[in-house]
């Protein structure tokens, strides 16, 4: 028989929304404005995380952001050899990386890899002037040496444990719990 793993809630929709606010406003203190931004987002729960920041940088600072997409699974170092069969997703970058600011945006910073992933295939795309990193969550355990410019919340976690965000256009709820094995 299984044990039952137990869920412990970190942040509801409203701590969320909060840190949402605050990266939003930190992107645009660190970067002086929005001017030449544009932002992208990691499928899936990334993608939907990266449109809410845009909206809420473009009502700050009255411009249009464009917002991108993208899905890292065949940028993986790890997709011959862990996944048997890799669910492709769409990428969709349909404006000009070269000499933006790219704001790369994902639910969970773990290991780094999933940024690696997402730093080579931006490069693909063109040269942008520059490259941050903004995260719900930064949960630790890097193996690579990538860290995140904006972090909605420091969760410190053993390696065992999991981390599972849930996106209202995902999931019908915003929350983000740790399930202790």
């Amino acid at each position: 028989m299984p044990k039952k793993q137990k869920a412990v809630l970190v942040m509801d929709a409203k701590t969320i929304q909060r840190a949402i606010l605050r990266i939003a406003h930190e992107i645009v203190e660190k970067n002086r404005g929005a001017e030449n931004m544009a932002v992208i987002g990691i499928q899936n729960r990334g993608a939907y995380l990266a449109e809410r920041i845009a909206r809420l940088i473009e009502k700050i600072e009255k411009v249009k952001i464009p917002v991108g997409l993208m899905d890292i699974t065949l940028y993986r170092d790890d997709v011959q050899t862990k996944l048997e069969q890799p669910l492709v997703q769409k990428t969709e970058i349909l404006f000009d990386v070269k000499d933006k600011v790219i704001i790369l945006i994902d639910d969970v910073l773990f290991t780094g890899r999933t940024v690696r992933a997402a730093l080579d295939q931006i490069i693909d795309f063109g040269r942008p002037r520059r490259i941050q990193l903004a995260v719900l969550v930064d949960r630790g355990h890097r193996e690579l040496p990538i860290r995140a410019d904006y972090v909605g919340k420091n969760v410190p976690t053993a390696k065992q444990e999991r981390v599972k965000v849930k996106i209202k256009e995902v999931d019908g709820e915003d929350s983000v719990s740790i399930i202790k094995p």
